[in-house]
């Protein structure tokens, strides 16, 4: 007897090398894994269920992964857009008035958010993780984090841009050691539900002994590292300033560039650069939105993928991307980089659509658990409604429009039932796990503290949204 089984519906299986349609497809459940995968009318013939849901007029498809999140960073939601220097002139400023209570209702409300728009797997890269990692497991998402170490002393916003950081061994030291009291306290937590990497802020940031340190700890305990890489022409600054090289010629010479490496961003990253990286079996995380909107640029992940197809996306932070929507990213990308090569048949929807799922599960280390609906793996599975306006008309011959629609056109409120590990954390579009209206209402709460908090030092940074809002009625 299976738990639930899902049925009538147009079943994305994301297994083999396409996306795996099956035009009436259903889905058995049992505990928190797949049990039956195929045709409704064989499933409904050979098993029986406690629970049946109904998606007629409804895709059942794996839960979208997102492989690279900042979620504290919900907080400072629109604050740091339209500027040259996004980190030092835009969110320096706020993220020194930051609590450990702000965060957590920051990190809350971009869980929910991101849950209610059909994710189910977050990779979480923040600071106070020892207790935003509450926030995923009241919710009930799938999380795979890192605690952010670095060795950046505080008061760093009103450094010159281009100044050489300080870094603090003492600062490095303690972080590190937070991050493996995580590791040892959580990882594998709820049957694998919870998996904790290691975090190295970035290559500038940490000092040469720290991370021949982190990359030992990984090695011991077979764990990821999740790092930034050749983010921005900041980190190129300081790595020739610091080490005379550049990111990956230098995490290549430390032993860096291997399969548990997931590489964030490669903004800075040559094409040479980054098929190297490619071809050494790292993974690429690519954040289309947060990018193009902080940087103007778009990343190499064409390159990338001559090479390898280890990239999975992710949503970033909302004070540069402003959501922590997959959709969004899987449109950005598509388009961006169509635009990129002048050429409209790459990147298509199929593609874009494995890099959130089975692509993205293999980049972040869990493709045997999850990433697509196959028997025996991780039951993380959305339905998605397709009257929604936005979606209709369906046409599943003579040509298929369900995967072109889902990429170009979802919103992520179509998205009507999450299933994460087996239980069901949103249905009818309503998080069943906690108190949705309760978390916006901490958020606005946590921002009137830093607006408060901010309200005559900010002034004194003078950055450019400042003179914009100052000078200019768009602000």
């Amino acid at each position: 007897m299976l738990d639930i089984i899902i049925s009538n519906g147009i079943l994305i299986t994301m297994d083999g090398k396409g996306v795996g349609i099956i035009n009436d497809g259903a889905v058995g459940i049992k505990g928190n894994r797949i049990a039956a995968v195929g045709e409704t009318a064989d499933v409904l013939k050979n098993h029986k269920a406690h629970r049946y849901i109904d998606a007629t007029h409804k895709v059942i498809m794996p839960g979208l992964i997102d492989a690279h999140m900042h979620s504290s960073l919900g907080i400072l939601r629109g604050l740091s857009q339209d500027v040259n220097n996004w980190m030092q002139q835009g969110l320096w400023p706020f993220t020194e008035a930051l609590t450990e209570d702000t965060a957590i209702a920051g990190s809350m409300m971009n869980i929910v958010e991101a849950v209610k728009a059909g994710t189910t797997t977050i990779c979480d890269f923040d600071r106070s993780m020892e207790k935003l990692i509450q926030n995923l497991v009241k919710i009930g998402v799938r999380g795979r984090v890192a605690s952010t170490i670095n060795a950046m002393p505080p008061g760093l916003s009103k450094l010159a841009i281009g100044e050489l950081y300080p870094l603090d061994s003492t600062v490095e030291n303690d972080l590190y050691k937070k991050n493996v009291d995580i590791f040892n306290e959580w990882n594998g937590y709820d049957d694998n539900r919870i998996t904790v990497l290691m975090g190295p802020q970035g290559p500038d940031m940490v000092s040469q002994e720290l991370l021949l340190e982190i990359k030992e700890f990984a090695e011991k305990n077979n764990t990821m590292i999740h790092m930034h890489v050749a983010q921005g022409d900041r980190e190129i600054n300081q790595m020739i300033k610091r080490f005379g090289k550049r990111s990956i010629q230098y995490l290549d010479e430390i032993g860096y560039l291997n399969p548990k490496l997931m590489a964030v961003h490669l903004t800075e990253a040559t094409r040479e650069e980054t098929q190297f990286l490619a071809k050494k079996g790292a993974n690429m995380i690519l954040c289309s939105g947060s990018i193009g909107i902080i940087d103007g640029i778009v990343p190499p992940s064409a390159e990338f993928l001559e090479v390898s197809d280890r990239l999975a996306l992710g949503s970033d932070q909302a004070p540069g991307n402003n959501c922590n929507n997959m959709w969004n990213e899987m449109k950005f990308t598509a388009i961006l980089n169509k635009c990129k090569a002048r050429n409209p048949s790459v990147y298509n929807a199929g593609k874009v659509l494995r890099m959130t799922t089975i692509d993205a599960a293999h980049a972040i280390g869990m493709g045997d658990e999850i990433g697509s609906i196959k028997v025996g793996k991780k039951a993380d599975v959305i339905l998605i409604d397709m009257n929604e306006p936005c979606l209709a008309p369906l046409y599943l011959a003579p040509l298929r429009n369900v995967v072109p629609n889902l990429v170009y056109s979802a919103k992520g409120s179509e998205v009507v039932t999450s299933i994460i590990d087996g239980k069901i954390v949103m249905e009818d579009r309503k998080i069943v796990t906690v108190d949705e209206k309760e978390i916006v209402s901490n958020a606005h709460k946590g921002a009137l503290e830093i607006s408060k908090r901010t309200m005559d030092t900010y002034p004194e940074y003078n950055t450019p949204l400042y003179k914009l809002m100052m000078e200019d009625e768009l602000y």
